[in-house]
């Protein structure tokens, strides 16, 4: 018979952690972490499609080009606060408003989740993601014209 780390502190405790497990709210909380097969199958083809988009960026220094150039319009076209997620300082909000930055795929601190973002040059050393909405835009697009080509 296996020992429970339950079976290790007192039982008063034990039927408050057993209750608070029970409630509703956990149980909620438990099935919004749960995924379901589409969720899985949607996440795994993002996460296709976003490396075939950094392997692209890495051997097509065009495609590279190309997704910055893009960015560029849409940033001339919507503002830089429609394109990016989160705001810029200053003196980065001026060199990305120039066309001074990187574009590189990596994984979003706040989601844990893979997604394009810009490195302003200058003194800002951390990258800045897209809105998804641009993001899946851009990926739709730089995706399918790699693929065709």
């Amino acid at each position: 018979m296996s020992d429970s780390w339950l079976d290790h502190i007192p039982s008063h405790e034990r039927q408050r952690i057993l209750r608070r497990l029970r409630s509703p709210e956990e149980y909620q909380k438990l099935r919004e972490r749960v995924k379901g097969p589409e969720d899985l199958e949607r996440e795994m083809e993002k996460n296709e499609r976003m490396a075939e988009l950094a392997f692209a960026m890495e051997t097509e220094p065009k495609l590279k080009a190309a997704l910055t150039e893009q960015i560029k319009e849409d940033v001339k076209e919507h503002g830089v606060d429609a394109v990016l997620d989160t705001e810029l300082p200053s003196d980065a909000r001026v060199s990305f408003e120039a066309g001074n930055f990187a574009v590189t795929i990596e994984a979003n601190k706040d989601t844990q989740e893979d997604q394009l973002m810009v490195v302003p040059e200058g003194n800002v050393q951390e990258a800045i993601p897209l809105k998804p909405a641009f993001s899946e835009q851009y990926l739709g697009q730089f995706v399918a014209g790699s693929s065709d080509a």
